[in-house]
Parts: C-alpha cells; structure tokens; sequence
C-alpha cells in the first residue's frame, strides 16, 4: 500500500475487512478547541470532524472552511461506503479511520505498546505525550526533562542527527532535542517555536536536510501525507507518526514507508486531566535489521 486513496479503495473493495456498505456512521461530530500552554505565547487551535461505528471513533482534522456544521446533522446515520465515496476529504478520513480501527482496535492490539500519560495539568500531559513520541526515534542519547523551563538553547546538540518536525509543538520540539536531537521544524500556521527557532513553511526544504522524520498525523488529512511517506521511503529516512488524525490509517503504513506511530484515539489527551492511553508501534523488521 503506497497511498491513503490505494487504501480507500481496498476497503472499498471489501480487501480490508467486511464490505463497508454494510456498517453505519452511528454519529458524526465536531469538536473546536484552543489551547495555550503556561509559559507559550501561542494559541493552538484545532478543528476535529468525528465518526463513531460500533466501539470506535475515527477523527480527521481540518481547516476552517472546509466543512460546515450541517454535515453532522446529514452525514449521522450515513452508510460508510458513502461518506469513503462522497463526503468531503477530512469526512472520508474520519469514515476510513473509523472502519480501520473497529476492525482492529489499537486497545487490542497485540503489537501495540500501551502508554499511560499521568494525570495533570495540560503541560505536564503535553510534555509527557510528547516525550513517548519523541521515544520512538532511534536517535542516541537518554530522554530528558521536556517541559518548556530550562535554558533557551535554539541550536539542539552539536552535530545531533537532524529531526525534521512536520507540525510543530513546543513540547515536541523540547522532547527530540533531550533524546540528542536537533530539530527542523516546519508548520503551516507558527513562524517561531518558544526558543525563536524560525519555523519552515517548506515540507520539501526541511525533508532535504534531515535524518529522520517526526510528523503529524495532520498530514493525512491536508494530503501531503502520500509525498511525505514517498519521500522517506526514497531516502530511507525514518519516519515516525504522531497521530489523532487518522491513527488507525497511519498503522496501515508500517514498513511502508512508517518506522514507527503513536496513535491516540479518541477521546484525546487534551480533553483530559486523567490517566489516557496510547499506543505506540514499530516497524518490527526494521527494529531488527538494525539489532
């Protein structure tokens, strides 16, 4: 499988499971929220289109505009061939997330590694997601404390491999840098992180430069995610997923193209103060060509 509309297809084909004429998206909703960590003087807002079937929810982010309220009142009810053939993109990945994760849910995974982020406040959360995604680089060095504090040191390690961060957050950012790396940070809305590191525009520009890749599943839903994945695969970059969009997608890629992925379903982190799970996944084969 080399791209999400390839997948789409093959469980339009019935190649991935039972035929999804025969499933209903039970419920479709939104969610729009902001958030602004202690100590940050960004807020990041984000808007979620969601598909509940049977036990599990599939979610898609998507930019202003793109969906109307309405579709939660039309598209509720809906069989799920239909939304993965005529609803508008971010609707036809949280439709394609949904089937993918009740086959396979990531809580009963057996390749899946649980983690448990503690309770607390939305930074100590933050900081503690982002430290188990950071984890599954496989970049020398020991991780570190990944909170906002400390010494506003822009330049990372000297001569630390050089991660590209494809939708940045500062928490992110603090993660690879205790882990020996040095960030390259790229996003379509932030100009600086916290320490002033310019932020790239230009996917290509930082691809280019780096050893390896940390990227948002955001990627699946904005459809740059298909040249991200070729682009790694053409290098033999290591690529890792950080996913609320489309987490159960992203699994489909592993040893495609995807090292490795931490998936958080819904309901996410940030809509909590408890203990949450993850689910982090390797490529297996990869880990052990490299042992």
């Amino acid at each position: 499988m080399k791209t999400v509309d390839e997948l789409m297809s093959a469980v339009l084909a019935g190649e991935r499971g039972p035929d999804p004429a025969g499933s209903t998206a039970t419920s479709v909703f939104w969610v729009h929220h902001g958030t602004r960590l202690a100590g940050g003087d960004v807020t990041y807002l984000n808007q979620y289109v969601l598909v509940r079937l049977g036990g599990s929810f599939g979610a898609c982010a998507f930019e202003p505009g793109e969906l109307d309220s309405a579709v939660c009142r039309d598209a509720s009810g809906s069989p799920l061939d239909t939304l993965l053939r005529e609803a508008p993109r971010p609707l036809r990945i949280a439709a394609l997330d949904a089937f993918l994760a009740e086959g396979r849910p990531h809580r009963e995974a057996p390749d899946a590694e649980a983690v448990t982020l503690p309770a607390g406040s939305p930074e100590e959360r933050a900081a503690a997601r982002d430290a188990a995604v950071a984890g599954l680089l496989d970049l020398p060095g020991s991780p570190g404390p990944t909170g906002l504090s400390g010494p506003a040191d822009t330049s990372g390690p000297a001569g630390g491999p050089r991660v590209a961060v494809i939708g940045v957050v500062n928490p992110l950012m603090a993660a690879v840098r205790a882990r020996g790396g040095t960030p390259l940070p790229c996003d379509f809305t932030l100009r600086t992180t916290a320490w002033g590191d310019p932020v790239s525009r230009d996917m290509h520009e930082v691809l280019d430069r780096a050893d390896a890749v940390v990227a948002t599943g955001m990627t699946i839903g904005n459809g740059t995610f298909d040249t991200l994945i070729g682009h790694c695969r053409d290098r033999a970059l290591p690529l890792v997923v950080y996913a609320q969009t489309g987490s159960a997608i992203a699994r489909e890629f592993l040893g495609s193209g995807v090292t490795a992925l931490s998936a958080e379903p819904f309901p996410f982190s940030q809509f909590s103060g408890g203990p949450t799970a993850l689910y982090r996944y390797r490529d297996r084969d990869r880990a052990a060509s490299r042992s």
